[in-house]
């Protein structure tokens, strides 16, 4: 096969691949998704074809390592991962993308080397993880997320501990306290607490709100 005719078809095989995983991002509305994973498998497979053009043009030549410009793009392809991560207080998002950018990159290099069996079956892998593992993922993030609750109450001392003690007999995990307050005098509990369950048990704000000088209750 002409070598540019190869190089076309690698190239058209690195957006199918990437576009496949890029699809699926896209649907579920992260910050990296179709265009941007087509994008990194493509370039990726063409650094690789490159390096394979450079050391068959210049092989005896000169020393030349095929592997190295590849070797670039698996440590380099970090920032692009780093822009998708965000943070939200304790918890941590979009650390799924940034794997699944990673992971397309090496697709990439795998089909600009000609692996085409290994990187489409690490494109079948990567897809199925995605899908059938989101609904798992979903019900442990869930479940160890933490939560920011503001409680408004008035200048009277004493509601703190008596949150703090509320949150104990509920066997919440109390991370952080903060104490503000207002012009006005009134004053703000800000907790940070991992919930027992994947969602808030109203009672648990019901009893809260009925503490002397609670004002009201809210979820950040």
């Amino acid at each position: 096969m002409p070598f540019t005719v190869e190089v076309a078809l690698r190239l058209l095989l690195s957006v199918g691949l990437g576009g496949l995983i890029g699809y699926e991002r896209e649907n579920t509305n992260r910050p990296a998704g179709f265009r941007t994973h087509i994008l990194v498998c493509v370039g990726s497979a063409l650094v690789m074809i490159t390096s394979e053009f450079i050391f068959n043009r210049y092989t005896g030549l000169t020393n030349i390592d095929p592997t190295r410009l590849g070797a670039q793009v698996v440590s380099g392809i970090g920032f692009l991962g780093a822009g998708t991560i965000i943070r939200d207080g304790f918890n941590v998002r979009g650390l799924t993308t940034a794997a699944s950018l990673w992971a397309v990159s090496c697709v990439g290099i795998a089909v600009g080397s000609g692996f085409y069996i290994g990187a489409v079956i690490a494109t079948i892998f990567i897809y199925l993880i995605l899908i059938s593992l989101k609904s798992a993922e979903k019900r442990i993030t869930k479940r160890n997320r933490y939560r920011t609750f503001i409680v408004e109450t008035d200048s009277n001392s004493g509601q703190v501990s008596a949150v703090c003690s509320l949150m104990e007999q509920y066997k919440i995990d109390l991370r952080s306290v903060e104490l503000y307050k207002s012009k006005e005098g009134e004053q703000r509990i800000k907790l940070m607490v991992k919930m027992p369950g994947s969602t808030v048990d109203m009672k648990i704000l019901s009893d809260i709100q009925a503490l002397d000088g609670v004002q009201k209750v809210s979820e950040e």
